[in-house]
């Protein structure tokens, strides 16, 4: 895991410009044959977290799950790590409305789009609509973040704002706060209840 998290390191230094050879090196090392490519860090720990769940250790399988910072990245990310660079297999998630951003930046780098699975809002929206508002709000109580939620709940901006809206909105509003939920969501989910980007994705790798 270390060392996928070094290759990982490396791969973010290139796409800012680095010269790569210790991000070649490490691939081939490592045996990387296949980069999910991921809008953040909060989609990279329900990634991580369901492949826990069902028993698979990507980074032994040779799977590295990289996130970007953004979907405007995904240009030179498919540039590197797909067929003009690295030849590995792409795969991933995305937002509806960052699609375009996918299409376009995929087929520059001649990449296939079949493994790539589109989430309506995001996968926070996702998951959020997988478990239901109630059982959200149980995780809320059960991590101790009652009364940061019952605060923003308060706050004229949420008034009158679907249930669903006000828990994704509030998922953002602290640094940290999605990766952590992005996890503890994911360990809630019955195994029927993963969403169907989310299980397709792990599915396809």
């Amino acid at each position: 895991m270390a060392d996928m998290r070094a290759f990982r390191d490396e791969v973010t230094d290139w796409v800012a410009g680095g010269p790569g050879e210790a991000a070649r090196e490490l691939a081939a090392r490592l045996g990387v044959r296949t980069a999910v490519l991921l809008e953040g860090p909060s989609d990279l720990a329900a990634v991580e977290t369901l492949a826990a769940r069902r028993g698979r250790d990507l980074a032994a399988e040779g799977v590295c799950v990289v996130p970007m910072g953004g979907a405007m990245s995904v240009g030179r990310y498919a540039s590197l790590l797909g067929p003009p660079g690295l030849a590995l297999r792409l795969a991933g998630l995305c937002d509806e409305r960052e699609q375009p951003f996918y299409d376009r930046g995929l087929e520059r780098a001649g990449a296939p789009r079949r493994d790539f699975f589109v989430c309506v809002s995001d996968l926070e929206e996702e998951l959020i609509r997988a478990l239901g508002p109630a059982k959200v709000e149980e995780v809320i109580r059960d991590e101790g973040d009652v009364r940061a939620w019952q605060t923003f709940l308060h706050q004229p901006a949420q008034h009158g704002r679907p249930r669903q809206q006000q828990l994704r909105r509030f998922l953002g509003t602290k640094k940290g706060r999605k990766i952590r939920y992005g996890h503890l969501l994911v360990e809630a989910l019955a195994p029927e209840q993963v969403p169907a980007p989310l299980d397709d994705l792990l599915t396809s790798l």
